[in-house]
């Protein structure tokens, strides 16, 4: 294969030396906003997870925004900060305990026959044994420590690294993790082509049928798309009312239906709690054939905020701190 190829916008791109994968741009010193644009081009490693509808944080919508340019300013925070900081030492650590060699890729990288699937790699692997690899280094909080706990790797990381298996043509990749800033674990990946197949058919028809023809994919039902909702439409116009579509109705059907359901399993549930307390009694704690029950006191301390209103009502609305949010009912 000849290391020059000529891309749809009639551009040389080089490919990138032991891949397939076209180099479509340096990203070497580029601006943060200028590597925005670039990235709006396709879909990279980041975005499967929640195209995928896999990742907690994210939601296929908030993409399609992103990719048609209508996204929020995403907001920098100290998580994303820390890891970006860490992701050079995670790297070498990677490199003392396997022997391996790792290189920066400092590039977009681009599948040769499908120009919207792009990778923004961490690091290239050099093993003499296997050749060419990815590495993907990651921080993780404490809270998350499970997610890495003997050998699993968090869904949306998985398929993040597929995805770059896939652009690149290599066979191999690995996760470096950095947990709660003081355990470290790596992780070896072998490339998954069922795998792989079902998420490029996935992310094809998202970049077809909803970024190329400007049609928005409905809202699911994650966490991740609840918050967009909550950041993109804050407020309402006050006493505003609008006829809504006809969908609405299968919409209200299912929701109500899902309420009755909610409510019946809330039920079941606190009547086997109740039963598993009565066998307790006074026991702070009961094994069963695979599970420990516990029952045990907990003191929690907390302000009377009617009694400090009522002793110190200047100190009481001095620290009242306003919070507005929607509240969604059906009537």
């Amino acid at each position: 294969m000849s290391n020059v190829v000529y891309a749809t916008d009639g551009q040389q791109r080089r490919i990138e030396p032991g891949t397939h994968a076209i180099r479509l741009v340096n990203t070497l010193d580029m601006p943060h906003e200028e590597w925005l644009e670039w990235r709006r081009k396709g879909i990279s490693g980041s975005d499967i997870g929640a195209i995928c509808g896999v990742n907690d944080w994210k939601s296929s919508v908030e993409v399609y925004l992103e990719k048609t340019g209508e996204a929020l300013e995403a907001e920098d925070n100290e998580a994303m900060h820390w890891g970006r900081i860490h992701e050079g030492s995670i790297a070498q650590e990677y490199v003392r305990l396997t022997g391996h060699r790792v290189q920066r890729c400092n590039a977009i990288l681009q599948h040769p026959e499908n120009e919207w699937a792009l990778a923004n790699i961490d690091r290239f692997i050099f093993d003499k044994e296997r050749g060419k690899g990815v590495l993907e280094c990651k921080s993780a909080s404490e809270y998350v420590k499970k997610d890495w706990d003997d050998g699993c790797v968090p869904e949306s990381y998985q398929l993040q690294l597929q995805w770059y298996l896939y652009v690149t043509g290599l066979s191999w990749g690995a996760f470096a993790v950095l947990i709660g800033g003081n355990k470290f674990r790596y992780f070896e990946i072998e490339r998954d082509e069922e795998l792989i197949e079902f998420v490029l058919q996935i992310c094809g028809n998202f970049w077809r049928n909803h970024v190329q023809a400007e049609v928005p994919p409905l809202m699911d039902g994650s966490s991740a798309a609840e918050k967009l909702l909550k950041k993109l439409y804050p407020d309402a116009d006050p006493e505003s009312e609008t006829e809504l579509p006809d969908e609405a109705d299968q919409l209200i059907t299912e929701w109500k239906q899902a309420s009755e359901e909610l409510k019946a399993a809330e039920i079941r549930k606190n009547k086997a709690e109740n039963q598993l307390k009565a066998l307790l009694g006074e026991y702070e704690k009961g094994t069963a054939s695979e599970h420990i029950v516990s029952w045990k006191p907990v003191t929690r301390h907390t302000v009377d905020s009617k009694a400090l209103k009522e002793a110190h009502p200047d100190i009481y609305e001095k620290f009242l701190k306003p919070s507005t949010s929607r509240r969604f009912s059906i009537k």
